[in-house]
């Protein structure tokens, strides 16, 4: 860049004096971000890309998505319906990148610098977020026979106290399965855990190894519902389901790359054979 390490440092130090921020941890081996380095980094590099989506859309006089797009998605419920649609999309646009990251916990999209998310839940009101509902997903507890022949078939939410129950993984010691109730419409029934896992298709794998009932959607686990390999239980308390969000960052601007992939989803999303159902 034809700049000396010490007129960058000092542009740096002014920066942070006129920010009254600190972007930079410094010790005698290394440089590395602050977490509001992070955050500043990650809003400067969105206004950047919007500039040149701007400028771009002058020169060649159309909305033609360019650039890249950096996505979060649920692992399992991402990889099987949502990841289709994105390569589908980046084969017809030569010109949009995609960066696709999964994770089955909430990130930070603004403190990650991530365009935008599919989210399965209730979501908090956030007031630098935008969202969209896609869809929801319809939840059902199930074990293979093996397993209900050796546990015995629950029959109230009492009976999943005697019963192993498989979860995705989270810290904390309170694990619960959100039940329906002819009350309030839902409630939270705490279970006892025998194993964690990362993501839904590990949760699938172990219900269906026999080691013990899963809540599971229903699109993860029609198939094998189909062929016998599990056995629904409690249908009086399951059938809870969850919203299907896509959001982003709240921006005056919405640069074509990111308005294309948002209208891919909300039109994949009504198809009839949709996973988002």
């Amino acid at each position: 860049m034809g700049v000396t390490g010490s007129a960058l440092s000092k542009q740096i130090m002014r920066l942070e004096a006129r920010l009254g921020s600190k972007l930079l941890h410094r010790t005698t081996r290394r440089v590395s971000l602050t977490s509001q380095g992070e955050v500043y980094l990650a809003s400067c590099l969105r206004a950047v890309a919007a500039l040149e989506d701007a400028e771009g859309y002058l020169n060649i006089g159309q909305a033609e998505p360019a650039g890249r797009v950096h996505i979060n998605l649920p692992a399992a419920f991402g990889r099987r319906h949502v990841l289709p649609v994105l390569l589908e999309l980046a084969a017809r646009h030569q010109g949009l990148d995609l960066s696709i990251t999964f994770s089955e916990r909430m990130v930070d999209l603004i403190g990650n610098g991530i365009d935008l998310a599919v989210r399965i839940g209730r979501l908090e009101d956030h007031a630098e977020l935008v969202a969209r509902r896609l869809g929801e997903q319809h939840l059902l507890i199930c074990g293979s026979p093996a397993y209900i022949e050796r546990k015995g078939t629950p029959h109230a939410k009492e009976d999943l106290q005697r019963h192993d129950c498989l979860v995705d993984w989270r810290r904390g010691p309170n694990h619960a399965w959100r039940l329906r109730s002819t009350e309030d419409g839902g409630e939270l029934c705490q279970i006892p855990v025998r194993h964690e896992m990362g993501d839904g298709e590990a949760i699938l794998a172990a219900a269906l190894a026999g080691l013990g009932l899963a809540q599971l959607p229903t699109w993860l686990a029609s198939k094998h519902l189909q062929t016998g390999e599990l056995i629904p239980v409690l249908h009086q308390l399951s059938g809870e389901h969850m919203p299907i969000h896509v959001i982003w960052p709240r921006n005056h601007y919405m640069p074509p790359r990111m308005r294309i992939v948002i209208d891919a989803l909300l039109q994949a999303a009504q198809a009839p054979d949709s996973g988002f159902r």
